[in-house]
């Protein structure tokens, strides 16, 4: 595929985004279905906010935070990379920091999951960790998927390469934006 989407026929608006345009049509997928999962969240907050605000309040909304700016943080990094790569230089280093910062934002998710669990709440407690566990452990798996891109990224690192998995890894970001506040914070 060539590095300059806006002469491959077909692709319209997604011609001029950074990346590969295929890229883009999963993330705006994505989006969708993260944007339904905490839309249903808060329709069953709205239902029943006594039961999700006891739920909530046993959520490590510290560890959430430093989980966020472990995120944006390794989000800035990967930008970095790219940046340094329009530029014709090699971009292993903040790409692979930027990496290094997504594996401690699973093993932070891992620490907080752990310690539910040992406080008895899992998938079954009720609604709220229901919904919790399915959207906090869908973008950790897609953190994963993201991690595995970053790698062959790490080895593949044309420039195109290095748009689309910011791209997507961007999208991590932006989601974990709108998870933190409406998981953790609202009431």
């Amino acid at each position: 595929m060539s590095e300059n989407h806006e002469e491959e026929p077909g692709w319209g608006a997604l011609s001029g985004l950074p990346g590969n345009p295929m890229m883009w049509i999963l993330i705006l997928g994505e989006l969708a279905a993260f944007g339904a999962f905490l839309l249903g969240l808060c329709v069953a907050r709205a239902l029943d906010p006594a039961g999700f605000a006891a739920a909530q309040a046993h959520l490590h909304r510290t560890l959430a935070g430093i989980n966020t700016l472990v995120l944006v943080t390794s989000g800035f990094l990967v930008a970095a990379a790219v940046e340094l790569r329009r530029r014709g230089a090699r971009a292993r280093a903040p790409l692979a920091a930027g990496a290094l910062l997504g594996v401690a934002f699973l093993a932070i998710k891992g620490v907080e999951y752990s310690d539910l669990f040992a406080q008895g709440f899992g998938v079954e407690s009720d609604p709220f960790f229901r919904l919790y566990f399915l959207i906090t452990g869908f973008h950790a798996l897609h953190v994963v998927f993201g991690l595995v891109i970053l790698v062959i990224v790490f080895f593949a690192d044309s420039l195109e390469n290095m748009e689309t998995g910011a791209a997507f890894w961007h999208m991590l970001d932006m989601i974990w934006a709108l998870i933190f506040p409406i998981v953790y914070l609202a009431r």
